[in-house]
């Protein structure tokens, strides 16, 4: 009688092949995120966006001849309270889709931590530590968490520095935008080491100085009341308010926007690996993505 073959133990089974529990099979491990947008989170960012994209560069998408250049001194603070509305809505939308309690907790340690940080440098050369947190954290949390952090952040660190005023809104937006950008930057599950590092470093670098502009297209229609020529004119050609808003900027920002994004590239650079490591074990102890269950006592 031919004896029968032992049976197979569980234990030496052939791991999956996708590699997204342990990572293994394919050398990539899945990226686990604090929140997953879902279709109305995803609609509402693009309302919120569209509308902001509306706030900041109203004064180039305006005619001549529209009344609302009529009022270039009303419409930041119109726009900033719409702004303002919109923004509590995507976030409140956002945590709707999934932000669980242990991102609450998550959300509310880094919002801490970027708010103390942004005090740290302030009104000197524009050295600004929080942007480098944003960055890294937003790239380990995903886009959804990102957005509603850089938000927040920005909310606490102006009521912890008395910066409360119609630029507010603004900041959160822009804020929110710049930790959103670094959540959808490729390579989430793959790219590691010094190629991420110099990602995240040239990322903060061109979205340091694109907050920079952002800040300033929101309070040059301000500047209109000195009327001088870098100021916005209602009355003037699209190309020729383009040429007065650069020579602000040059004028008035540009060392500050590249201080800001230097010191950005250089913690990226140096302190970025072990801020990485803390930020995705935190993220794997949280188990964001596993549902919570309760069972009784046997």
């Amino acid at each position: 009688m031919t004896p029968t073959p032992a049976p197979t133990p569980a234990t030496d089974k052939a791991a999956p092949a996708t590699g997204k529990a342990t990572g293994k099979a394919t050398g990539v491990q899945r990226q686990a995120r604090a929140v997953r947008l879902g279709p109305r989170s995803l609609v509402a960012l693009a309302l919120v966006s569209a509308v902001g994209v509306a706030a900041f560069g109203w004064p180039f998408l305006a005619p001549p001849a529209s009344t609302l250049n009529a009022h270039a001194q009303d419409a930041p603070w119109l726009f900033a309270g719409l702004l303002v509305l919109l923004v509590g809505v995507v976030a409140a939308t956002i945590s709707e889709s999934g932000l669980g309690p242990k991102a609450v907790a998550m959300l509310g340690v880094l919002a801490a931590a970027g708010a103390a940080l942004r005090p740290i440098g302030a009104g000197t050369a524009g050295l600004e530590p929080m942007f480098f947190l944003m960055v890294l954290s937003g790239r380990v949390l995903g886009p959804g968490f990102g957005f509603v952090l850089g938000s927040v952040t920005m909310f606490a660190s102006a009521l912890l520095t008395g910066g409360v005023g119609p630029w507010l809104p603004f900041q959160m937006l822009s804020m929110g935008w710049f930790t959103m950008g670094a959540g959808l930057l490729p390579g989430q599950d793959g790219l590691r080491g010094r190629a991420e590092l110099c990602l995240l470093a040239a990322y903060g670098f061109l979205a340091a100085f694109a907050y920079g502009t952002m800040m300033n297209m929101a309070g040059w229609p301000f500047m209109a009341a000195l009327a001088s020529n870098i100021s916005f004119d209602p009355d003037a050609s699209v190309p020729a308010n383009l040429a007065r808003f650069l020579a602000y900027c040059l004028a008035t920002s540009l060392g500050w926007d590249l201080g800001r994004a230097l010191l950005t590239v250089v913690l990226a650079l140096t302190l970025g690996p072990p801020v990485l490591r803390a930020l995705r074990r935190a993220t794997r102890r949280a188990a964001f993505e596993t549902p919570v269950t309760f069972t009784g006592h046997p």
